[in-house]
């Protein structure tokens, strides 16, 4: 195995998401939702407008609530217009890049690879934490949520979370408040987007940590929490780290790995967006391919010239007959089985009986 501090930026070779599928009512109650967010829209003079129109427009975003809501529409709606004005206030997908730089420096939070499901993985160091407590390390970790959305590939709409409590102390684990409000955003402003949280290296000293938050997981959330699982169940070898058990021996360096999730999710330093390389390149094959599918397909000449016309007219349905088709007769004829002979039944039958072939014949 050779170290490297390149991340992977797509799911291993043949993962493909399952395309989630919904009824004709359940679909109906998703575009009712949407409409509902969609009334909510700020007016277009604001400058946020066109980030939350892309925010609600998005294909799962509606479904997504409609989902945690246990298909409920009004809870739905009390979900999403809850989630809208939180997203007005932090505007998520505008933060700063050079703003939160500085708690990438450790490492203790990292994007980086992807489980069989092809869910981005965000592996968060409990033991590297290198800054006080303070409103950037929410900012920092709202800024990692929204790359790993960035990295979803097409069909899946969710995350791998898996913490990490190697070399943990009381002092680098998060107190229960921070923890409380972490969940908070997760839960409430991140519906349905944690596939699966994993819990590694847990130390006795911290259980109570866990006890602490407890009450106030959503079961759903609490079914999707494991404690040190087989992370060879979860996670290909080739993404998973060495210190994991996996075959990826990757070296942290800050600049190197900030770099190449920004360039990767098209995030310039000051929050603005742009396209990256690779989805210019995605859009531009499926444009060519949506333009092969529309343009006719060029048609043989020769071949259509000879071809017989398959479609008879009206008139000529009456005097239409089968095709002939030209074969050697066999040396005896094979009996149709019910003692029925093939003339009688329209049907000549022509060859050997252990390689029997049946040709339309006049009626």
């Amino acid at each position: 195995m050779v170290k490297t501090s390149a991340v992977f930026p797509h799911p291993v070779e043949g993962v493909k998401p399952t395309p989630r599928v919904y009824t004709e009512e359940q679909k109906a109650m998703i575009e009712e939702l949407r409409q509902y967010a969609l009334s909510l829209l700020l007016p277009e003079s604001d400058p946020y407008h066109p980030n939350e129109r892309k925010w609600i427009e998005e294909a799962e975003c509606p479904a997504r609530y409609m989902r945690a809501a246990k298909w409920k529409l009004e809870d739905g709606k009390r979900r999403i217009k809850g989630t809208i004005e939180w997203r007005r206030e932090y505007k998520p997908d505008l933060i700063s890049a050079e703003q939160v730089k500085i708690e990438n420096d450790s490492g203790k939070i990292l994007l980086n690879g992807f489980d069989f499901d092809g869910r981005p993985i965000i592996t968060m160091r409990v033991g590297r934490q290198n800054t006080q407590p303070s409103e950037r390390q929410i900012l920092h970790l709202i800024f990692c949520l929204e790359r790993a959305i960035d990295y979803m590939p097409e069909g899946q709409d969710s995350m791998l979370i898996l913490v990490d409590y190697k070399s943990a102390t009381l002092k680098s684990n998060p107190s229960i408040s921070t923890a409380l409000k972490v969940l908070h955003i997760l839960q409430d402003h991140y519906v349905e987007r944690l596939g699966r949280a994993i819990v590694t290296n847990l130390p006795m000293l911290l259980n109570f940590f866990f006890k602490g938050i407890g009450p106030f997981l959503d079961p759903v959330t609490r079914e999707k929490m494991k404690f040190n699982p087989n992370l060879h169940e979860l996670i290909p070898a080739e993404h998973l780290e060495v210190e994991f058990g996996g075959k990826f021996d990757y070296a942290f360096d800050p600049d190197v790995y900030w770099a190449q999730v920004c360039r990767h999710c098209g995030v310039n330093p000051d929050g603005s967006r742009f396209e990256p390389e690779w989805k210019v390149a995605q859009r531009q094959a499926k444009q060519s391919e949506e333009q092969e599918q529309r343009e006719p397909k060029p048609v043989d000449s020769e071949t259509s010239s000879t071809a017989p016309d398959l479609v008879a007219d009206d008139d000529d349905v009456e005097s239409s007959r089968a095709p002939s088709v030209q074969l050697p007769r066999a040396s005896k004829p094979v009996s149709v089985k019910g003692g029925t002979s093939g003339k009688d039944q329209g049907v000549e039958v022509i060859g050997e009986e252990e390689a029997s072939v049946l040709v339309a014949a006049d009626a």
